[in-house]
C-alpha cells in the first residue's frame, strides 16, 4: 500500500481514496454530533453559505468556528463537549471550520472521500481495507507555516501504521496530539470546555466512518456504521 500526504494548499491534486483529517477539532466534533443522532452534516466554505442554507430550511442547525471561536448566530461551536447531552436525532447540520471543512471542499479530485480523527480511526482503517485500493491519500488540514498541525500528521501516521500492523501501539501518536502546538493554543483559548483535548484523544470511541457524498454541492457527511459482525452499512 502506498500512502501520500497532502496539505490544504495542494489537496486538490489528491486522487482515488482520500482521507481528510482534522483532530483538533472539526472531525472529532462532527463524530460527536453523529453520535448525538445527527442525520447528516453539510460542509461549507464560510458562514455566509451556512446562513443561506438555514434561511431556506429553518430546521437546519449550524456548527463551526472562526479563529477557533463559535461563529455568532451559529447553534454550536467546534467543541465535541457541546454534543454530550444533546439529542440531534434526525437533524441535518451544516459545518464550517477554519481547516477541516476546507480540506473536504478542496479535495475535489477524490473518487472516495472520508473525514476522520482518532475517535473513529480503527473503523476508518477497517473500511479502507474493505475498499482494497492501491493507494490512500491523507489531507493534513492543520499544517501551517508556523509548524502547527502535528496532531493531524500523527493521526495519518497512526492510520497508515494500523493499516499495515493491527498491533501498533497508539500511545506515541496520541502523545503527539497532546504535545502539539494546536493543543497548547486550544488550552489557551478564552472559551474552552477544558475537556476537548481529551475527547479528541479518545481512540476508537465510535464504531462508524464518516464518508463524504460529493455528488452535489455542498458535500455532505454521512455516518457509516460498523456492526458487531464488522459489516458496514449506511444509517442515513
Amino acid at each position: 500500500m502506498d500512502f501520500y500526504y497532502y496539505k490544504l494548499d495542494n489537496c486538490q491534486y489528491a486522487t482515488g481514496t482520500v482521507v481528510v483529517i482534522d483532530v483538533l477539532r472539526a472531525f472529532t466534533t462532527a463524530a460527536f454530533a453523529f453520535a448525538a443522532g445527527a442525520k447528516s452534516i453539510k460542509i461549507v466554505r464560510d458562514s455566509d453559505e451556512a446562513f443561506l442554507i438555514r434561511d431556506n430550511d429553518s430546521k437546519i442547525r449550524l456548527m463551526g468556528e472562526g479563529n477557533g471561536i463559535k461563529i455568532a448566530g451559529f447553534d454550536y461551536g467546534n467543541s465535541p463537549a457541546e454534543f454530550l447531552n444533546q439529542d440531534l436525532s434526525g437533524m441535518d447540520l451544516v459545518q464550517r471550520t477554519s481547516a477541516g471543512t476546507l480540506g473536504v471542499i478542496r479535495s475535489c479530485g477524490a473518487e472516495i472521500l472520508l473525514a476522520t480523527s482518532f475517535c473513529c480511526a480503527g473503523t476508518t482503517v477497517h473500511y479502507l481495507k474493505i475498499l482494497q485500493q492501491r493507494s490512500i491519500s491523507f489531507v493534513i488540514t492543520g499544517i501551517t507555516p508556523e509548524e502547527r498541525g502535528d496532531e493531524d500528521t500523527a493521526c495519518a501516521d497512526y492510520l497508515s501504521a494500523l493499516y499495515e500492523n493491527q498491533l501498533i501501539d497508539p500511545t506515541p501518536f496520541l502523545d503527539r496530539v497532546r504535545n502539539s502546538v494546536n493543543a497548547r493554543l486550544l488550552a489557551e483559548m478564552p472559551i474552552n470546555s477544558g475537556s476537548d483535548l481529551e475527547f479528541c484523544c479518545q481512540l476508537d470511541r465510535f464504531n462508524f466512518i464518516m464518508r463524504v457524498d460529493t455528488q452535489e454541492y455542498p458535500p455532505k457527511l454521512h455516518k457509516l456504521i460498523l456492526d458487531k459482525n464488522r459489516n458496514i452499512y449506511c444509517e442515513s
